[in-house]
């Protein structure tokens, strides 16, 4: 059984499906994902899209989805249990499917950690309890985890593998239609719903601002695999922009773009290792973000700058993610190139963290591992 339950852990645990599978074909594969686990050989009793939701308001409004995957999923472990439970991210529904795998008996793998060493550390005591071993990707986590007694092994990043481009700038500049006379921002709205709602307005009007100011400016989106065209164009409708929405190849969308408002969560690491210069920007609920604040221990929202040790990008968190502020970066970064070559360098520095590639193949070793065991 493998859960994941949004679009980064959809490609996280396609990649290490194709690798199990690559070393023991016999194999097989159920439980929750998208369309690149589907493809790579899940079946999926529920689809990731579906569970993709942050903050404590958005999780009430999706209540009813979420406890029928959880109730599904339960119902399996209970009367015909998998060999290993393997664990993508999303901490607060697979914690609880991990603790139902251990009362049955069922060895549990979790890779990609939750950040309990962002916040609500208490949840290590639990992690120790209910999981086998964790499969970490960042080199930080480590001695952390060892510091607290729980089975660790260091992975390196998926995205270290993952991130490239299939075509050089050039040809990506003319196979989206773009200009290559003109400079491109893009625009990174997230995989949720809850986001889109939340903040593609937002990410909108500071596009149209930007609009006013630069003459000559192009803007391109590209939609994460969790989400329709239909869930975006009533927003670009809306604005009255005209923004290139591309369906898959985001990294030859990074690669273009000139500067980049994308909203917090993985794709800042992948915007990262392309190196392009962003701006960083999230909104939650008042509850959500009230609530938030006094667990949250880490100075950063940014994962790029989490693993910088430094803010190395702007972040416009809550109140401060507005469209004037947003725009009057995203202009600092077109109009300085000092500052923008400056912010492409420490992005550099990131990808140098985040291990050597074959991360994919390494958890698959370890999955194999524990079913050998």
């Amino acid at each position: 059984m493998i859960v994941a339950g949004e679009a980064s852990g959809d490609l996280h645990g396609a990649n290490l499906v194709k690798e199990a599978l690559k070393a023991a074909p016999h194999l097989s594969f159920f439980g929750i994902g998208g369309p690149r686990m589907r493809e790579a050989g899940v079946e999926t009793l529920v689809d990731a899209s579906e569970m993709a939701v942050v903050g404590l308001v958005e999780v009430v409004a999706h209540f009813d989805v979420i406890f029928h995957a959880y109730t599904t999923l339960k119902r399996i472990i209970r009367n015909d249990p998998p060999d290993l439970l393997i664990l993508i991210d999303y901490p607060d529904f697979n914690l609880r499917l991990a603790k139902l795998a251990k009362s049955a008996g069922i060895k549990v793998l979790y890779y990609i950690s939750p950040q309990v060493w962002a916040w609500r550390v208490g949840r290590v005591k639990k992690i120790g309890r209910v999981v086998d071993r964790m499969a970490v990707v960042f080199p930080f986590e480590v001695p952390f985890y060892e510091g607290k007694g729980v089975s660790v092994t260091f992975v390196g990043h998926p995205l270290v593998d993952t991130v490239r481009p299939t075509m050089t700038r050039a040809e990506a500049l003319a196979g989206f239609g773009l200009d290559p006379a003109v400079k491109t921002v893009g625009l990174f709205p997230g995989s949720r719903k809850s986001e889109i709602r939340n903040l593609l307005t937002t990410i909108l009007d500071a596009a149209g601002l930007l609009k006013e100011r630069f003459r000559d400016l192009q803007f391109i989106l590209p939609l994460a695999s969790s989400l329709k065209m239909s869930d975006i164009v009533p927003y670009i409708e809306a604005s009255g922009l005209h923004v290139k929405v591309v369906e898959g190849e985001p990294y030859d969308v990074m690669q273009v773009c000139d500067a980049i408002i994308t909203v917090s969560g993985t794709v800042t690491l992948e915007i990262a290792l392309m190196q392009a210069p962003m701006v960083i920007i999230y909104r939650v609920s008042p509850l959500t973000y009230a609530v938030g604040k006094r667990l949250v221990k880490v100075e950063h929202a940014g994962l790029c700058n989490i693993v910088a040790g430094e803010r190395v990008v702007k972040e416009l968190i809550q109140h401060d993610a507005e469209p004037g502020k947003i725009a009057e970066e995203i202009a600092r970064i077109l109009n300085d190139a000092d500052y923008a070559a400056a912010m492409k360098k420490k992005l550099g520095m990131v990808k140098e963290r985040l291990g050597h590639g074959g991360c994919s193949e390494k958890v698959a070793q370890l999955a194999l591992e524990m079913l050998k065991a």
